[in-house]
């Protein structure tokens, strides 16, 4: 029962509240830290690519932004998930709160996508290609849950109904990551993740590492961020945010 009560405790958006406040200030100044770190090695120290030349540092936004769009949905899901099936509240907000900052990171994952194509493949969009085509529909399902969510006036009515959206379009997660392997791409096979170990150089893999940590705690910060705005608008009437509002 103790267990059961923290629990119920820790994901209480009172909680949430408070241990946001707390971390976001240090998330952010890390996730700068870090960004810039990892965009300076990976494009003025790192090595020209022996194929691609200097083409490929663009690899430095392309792969975090990627990665956190598919990292965005599913958080997104598993938070509707809480919301829909357990009836938690901050499941609820949590899901409207990554929403636009996981559709932010698919676009910037289609465009650096397309100018890195233009000089590799020759075009700038293949309509037939399994990775583009199910990314896009990635940042479709992102804005179907945000037009879903606004244009129902019942609130609850429209968390409801989003989360059945989010949870079903979470198949779409393992077609973007394994599309390569299960269909013929010209996207190329994995780099980082793969068996025998990373395929990249050393001296381009480790700021593209940082790269990832550091748009990854960039993400964490807009999410909290964004997160806390939404208990502020959501709990507007609970007395323990007027107990805040008034220390």
């Amino acid at each position: 029962m103790n267990i059961i009560k923290l629990f119920h405790q820790f994901i209480s958006p009172r909680f949430v509240y408070w241990l946001s406040n707390v971390i976001i200030p240090y998330v952010f100044v890390l996730a700068l830290i870090l960004i810039a770190f990892g965009l300076y090695q990976g494009i003025f120290i790192a090595p020209p690519d022996y194929l691609q030349g200097d083409a490929y540092r663009i690899i430095y936004i392309h792969v975090p932004a990627a990665y956190l769009s598919l990292l965005g949905y599913v958080i997104l899901a598993v938070s509707s998930f809480l919301g829909f099936v357990w009836h938690i509240k901050i499941g609820y907000y949590a899901a409207r709160s990554v929403a636009g900052i996981g559709a932010i990171f698919t676009v910037i994952a289609l465009l650096t996508g397309a100018i890195w194509g233009k000089p590799m493949w020759g075009t700038y969009w293949q309509w037939t290609d399994p990775r583009m085509m199910s990314e896009l529909f990635l940042l479709f399902l992102y804005l179907g849950y945000m037009a879903l969510i606004v244009n129902i006036r019942n609130i609850d009515q429209a968390d409801r109904v989003g989360s059945i959206l989010a949870m079903i379009g979470l198949i779409n997660v393992p077609i973007i990551h394994y599309s390569v392997e299960w269909w013929s791409s010209i996207h190329q096979g994995p780099s980082i993740m793969r068996e025998g170990g990373p395929s990249i150089a050393p001296e381009m893999l480790y700021p593209l590492l940082t790269s990832i940590l550091g748009f990854t705690l960039l993400f964490i910060f807009l999410f909290l961020y964004r997160l806390n705005t939404m208990i502020l608008l959501r709990e507007s009437g609970a007395r323990w945010l007027k107990e805040i509002i008034d220390e």
